[in-house]
């Protein structure tokens, strides 16, 4: 089969004013960068607030291993198929990091014949929304050290400044650095250190924002530092929310591009589903709902990350209500949850192990009273015994399943998939059924034990003497009263990427509490998650080039 990369060059994508068209989107909203990606500008809002809102459609998956899941390909898949059936539908991504490009996947486009496009375009600099995340990002940080140096009018404590530093590239050596070495005009010497990209809480607000107003008042509320008084210092103190706002003016709007099939893509925002909420923007999605009849969007990872926080933090903050979830899963992948060393050969034993994974999350998914679809997306080394174990097994426990071959068939090859999704809509739609799982105004404990214990499937939860101080001072600040964003492997249900299936008598160590004021979340670090993740040995990066007026190494 030909590469990712192969298929795309070959597809001929429109001029992005004709995808525009489509959707009915004017050219007054529409600010082009180049012929196949533009920005749409949010006055469209105005225009089309008496039109109805489309149906959302979820995409999540299992556990992820290294066998691959396509949950990306599956919701880009699912769009084209939707509309190869006449309905009309919209697909809304989060942009790729250059973190995980660079590093492990080489790409974050879909892939097959499900892409969006122009995928180099997308996996690269795209519009520059993660340069201007850095930026304001490290703004502020700059903004910090030079009031440390010009007197420290606000009593800032240097030991307890929490705000980093980011950048959006896989750099270990950056986790811990000591800024302000010299002489004294070089600033007050302190410790620091740099996240990456998507987990800083710019991206998070920027994907949380409903507005450039709130936008400005979110950004206002950051904590970056505690003064020698243990009080809460924020950006708004600091007075430097305005310019912070400035800098992302055009990072909030959305970016509009193509599936290989024409189908519209609104593609904004990336945060991380292991560190932070893993959806893309409220801002993408809403206006998507509002463009066509039908949006699929993903969250990162499985169910247990970025599915519980688009259903426990992105909908209740948006006033989304999703009408169906669809559960991607590969043989592959379950035979590794069953213990299976090469994916690649039937092994039924290890499949029926490993659907104790696709299980758990089906699961997870049913406890927010939502319908849902299982996608078996197939490969080419899955056999019909396998195929039809896993079917069996679904239909037997009464399971809507569905095999997905939209990365080999695209559009066409979703159609079952497609026609699936619909009759559940219209027979149980979860815009009437959808809960959140827990009450926002319960105990920070009593929140994460019920994520840990609900969705992980865990026995309990242990803290850190660390956190357990820090789950003092957040009730003393005040901070209890917003969601919980765990940060946690997202390789496996407990906080231990090595442990695979489903495992059952674990318990969660929560190591750090940190709050994100801003985005409106606690962050609850457990196990050896960390917010700058490093290259491995052979880095994908180091296989990409640029030959002959085409990008060489992506995916």
């Amino acid at each position: 089969m030909k590469t990712d990369l192969e298929i795309a060059y070959e597809n001929e994508m429109k001029v992005i004013t004709e995808i525009a068209e489509s959707i009915n989107v004017g050219d007054q909203y529409l600010e082009a960068y180049g012929k196949y990606k533009a920005k749409i500008s949010l006055d469209i809002f105005e225009a089309l607030k008496a039109k109805k809102e489309g149906r959302v459609i979820l995409v999540t998956a299992i556990n992820p291993t290294k066998a691959g899941e396509g949950k990306s390909t599956t919701t880009i898949g699912l769009a084209d198929a939707l509309a190869y059936i006449g309905k009309q539908s919209i697909v809304a991504l989060r942009e790729p990091s250059f973190g995980p490009v660079l590093g492990i996947k080489g790409g974050a486009a879909g892939g097959g014949y499900a892409q969006v496009q122009p995928m180099e375009d997308i996996n690269m600099h795209f519009t520059g929304d993660m340069h201007a995340i850095t930026t304001a990002n490290n703004a502020i940080s700059a903004i910090v050290d030079n009031h440390l140096h010009q007197g420290n009018e606000l009593n800032i404590n240097p030991e307890k400044i929490i705000w980093k530093r980011c950048l959006d590239l896989n750099d270990r050596a950056l986790r811990e650095v000591t800024v302000g070495q010299g002489p004294k005009s070089n600033g007050v010497e302190r410790k620091d250190g740099f996240n990456i990209t998507v987990a800083s809480e710019i991206m998070a607000i920027l994907c949380l924002a409903t507005s450039i107003e709130n936008l400005k008042e979110r950004i206002g509320n950051i904590v970056v530092a505690y003064n020698y008084n243990d009080e809460a210092v924020t950006v708004r103190d600091l007075g430097c929310e305005g310019v912070v706002t400035l800098i992302l003016k055009d990072a909030i709007k959305p970016n509009l591009c193509q599936t290989l099939y024409h189908t519209p893509a609104l593609i904004h925002g990336g945060p991380f589903a292991n560190i932070a909420h893993g959806c893309n923007s409220i801002i993408a999605t809403k206006m998507a709902m509002k463009l066509a009849d039908y949006v699929v969007t993903e969250a990162g990872f499985g169910a247990d990350l970025g599915a519980e926080k688009f259903l426990d933090i992105k909908c209740p903050m948006a006033g989304i209500k999703p009408s169906c979830v669809v559960i991607v899963a590969t043989i592959r992948a379950l035979k590794m949850h069953g213990g299976a060393e090469d994916y690649t050969v039937e092994n039924l034993e290890a499949l029926e192990k490993g659907m104790g994974n696709l299980a758990k999350h089906i699961e997870n998914i049913q406890k927010y009273k939502l319908p849902y679809v299982v996608a078996i997306n197939r490969f080419l080394s899955d056999t019909d015994a396998e195929i039809k174990l896993l079917h069996d097994w679904a239909v037997a426990n009464n399971h809507t399943v569905s095999l997905s071959e939209v990365f080999a068939k695209g559009a066409e090859g979703g159609v079952d998939l497609a026609k699936k999704v619909v009759e559940t809509i219209e027979t149980n739609d979860g815009y009437h059924t959808y809960e959140k799982l827990y009450d926002y105004n319960d105990r920070i404990e009593n929140k994460i034990e019920t994520i840990a214990k609900e969705i992980y499937g865990a026995d309990g939860v242990d803290y850190t003497e660390e956190a357990l101080a820090q789950l003092a001072d957040f009730y003393r600040l005040g901070y209890d009263k917003m969601p919980i964003c765990m940060a946690k492997t997202p390789n496996s249900l407990t906080d231990n990427a090595k442990i695979m299936g489903r495992p059952t008598g674990f318990r969660i160590t929560v190591k750090e509490l940190r709050v994100s004021k801003g985005a409106g979340f606690v962050v609850v670090l457990t196990g050896a998650i960390m917010t700058m993740p490093g290259l491995p040995k052979e880095p994908q990066a180091l296989k990409m080039d640029y030959v002959d007026g085409k990008a060489v190494g992506l995916f």
